[in-house]
């Protein structure tokens, strides 16, 4: 098979996916043996680049084969399977039509953007017995994106798979522990199509987090032949009850240290997602942010950034990355900002420039984003008060912990150490715009 054969595979194979310049140079260039630095100085690209867009490259045909694909066994996985023969369906089908962004990204979609290292990381991480996955990133920047893959992943590979955002549940379930956890039982068992059985293990003389346990223990880990993936979502939304926040967080420290001596445990593999950390006080052998895997999501690199354009084919109306300069200093590399951008220059054909004047005003796209912000800002006067200190600033400055852990959750600030600035210029703007509005008429 020549190089070219093997390229032309790899195309239908990721339909109707596409793959850019570079790919194809570094794809055809490693079919005949060379190495990235000799790709690197004949294509005349950095040599980081070039191994950055390759390790991209193999993890997606990694996730379209469904096996760990590398630079150095493409050759044999093509040959063993003679795709060149066979028709081959993509194990998600993707779709050609540009949604209206917001919330998580659908596993079709062509616009999602692969965290490639990262997702090599978790999906390995989730096969291990006992495993647990801690995600943190600010609000709309793409953890729950993230978490629909993983249990896609997951379910190839045999496993049960669950996934609750707190935030469906209803607040009066987060004033006791016991509501609670029948709450969180009843969800997993409906989930797994399984007859929910509370009453039959809960015992009030033991408490509710020992009967929670016995429940998974020797209800639902017992009646599942496969690995339970059990993805929490949203776990911010427990930080508003200090009491739940110990009991529930310290529960789930429990189930993942079980696994080291407890087969059955074993079968559980946690995911949590949050945007903040517990700012309450949580012991250090109780707390389950200092055990598992932590991955901590940021905004995409300019390597993703020009994939996101390619996948909404903006040079097609004349927009170069070049051309988005002004918009990348506004907004940097904020997935949900960018997607709207990319989304309005796309479908709607709103000119660049309309776009850029408009951003941080109440006329612009970013308002209904930018507005949600406000409201709740004003009514947390403290959380007013220390952004406004960090969006006047001309340099970093030093936030209370718990309040700096609320604007970093909120995506608004962006924390070096204990420092904190803007996290794109959009938000110093539009604030730094409102606050001088709301002092003159509060």
């Amino acid at each position: 098979m020549t190089a070219q054969e093997a390229l032309n595979i790899v195309k239908r194979l990721i339909e109707p996916r596409s793959l850019n310049s570079i790919q194809e140079i570094i794809f055809l260039q490693s079919w005949i043996g060379k190495l990235y630095r000799e790709i690197a100085l004949e294509a005349g690209y950095d040599l980081d680049y070039v191994k950055e867009v390759g390790s991209q490259l193999w993890s997606l045909l990694s996730e379209t084969l469904d096996e760990k694909v590398t630079k150095k066994n493409i050759k044999l996985i093509l040959g063993r399977n003679q795709f060149g023969g066979i028709p081959f369906q993509p194990l998600i089908q993707t779709s050609s039509r540009i949604e209206y962004p917001g919330g998580a990204v659908p596993l079709h979609s062509n616009v999602y953007i692969r965290h490639s290292l990262i997702e090599e990381r978790v999906y390995a991480e989730i096969n291990q017995p006992g495993s647990l996955i801690r995600i943190k990133a600010a609000r709309q920047t793409g953890k729950t994106s993230l978490i629909y893959r993983i249990l896609t992943h997951a379910k190839r590979k045999g496993a049960q798979a669950v996934m609750l955002n707190l935030q469906i549940a209803d607040s009066g379930l987060f004033t006791q522990l016991d509501k609670f956890l029948r709450w969180f039982c009843v969800n997993v068992s409906r989930q797994l199509r399984l007859e929910p059985k509370i009453d039959d293990f809960w015992d009030a003389e033991v408490g509710s987090k020992v009967s929670c346990t016995v429940y998974f223990q020797d209800y639902l880990l017992r009646e599942l032949n496969n690995p339970l993936v059990l993805a929490v979502d949203e776990v911010d939304r427990v930080f508003e009850y200090p009491e739940l926040t110990q009991d529930f967080l310290s529960l789930l420290r429990t189930w993942y240290e079980a696994a080291a001596e407890q087969p059955i445990w074993q079968k559980l593999r946690l995911v949590i997602a949050h945007s903040t950390e517990a700012y309450v006080s949580l012991k250090l052998n109780q707390s389950p942010f200092n055990v598992g895997l932590p991955i901590q999501l940021v905004g995409l690199s300019r390597l993703q950034i020009d994939e996101l354009m390619q996948r909404y084919e903006l040079e097609q109306i004349g927009i170069s990355l070049s051309d988005l300069e002004p918009l990348l200093a506004l907004i940097g590399g904020h997935p949900y900002l960018l997607q709207l951008a990319f989304y309005y220059l796309k479908v709607e054909r709103l000119p660049l420039t309309t776009l850029l004047e408009y951003a941080s005003t109440q006329a612009g796209i970013y308002s209904s984003h930018l507005h949600r912000h406000w409201h709740v800002l004003r009514q947390q006067p403290e959380l007013l008060a220390a952004l406004q200190q960090v969006t006047t600033a001309s340099s970093a400055v030093q936030l209370d912990a718990a309040t700096a852990y609320i604007l970093e959750g909120m995506g608004l600030i962006y924390l070096a150490g204990n420092e904190a600035t803007p996290s794109c210029e959009l938000y110093r703007r539009y604030f730094n715009s409102q606050l001088t509005i709301y002092q003159t008429d509060p």
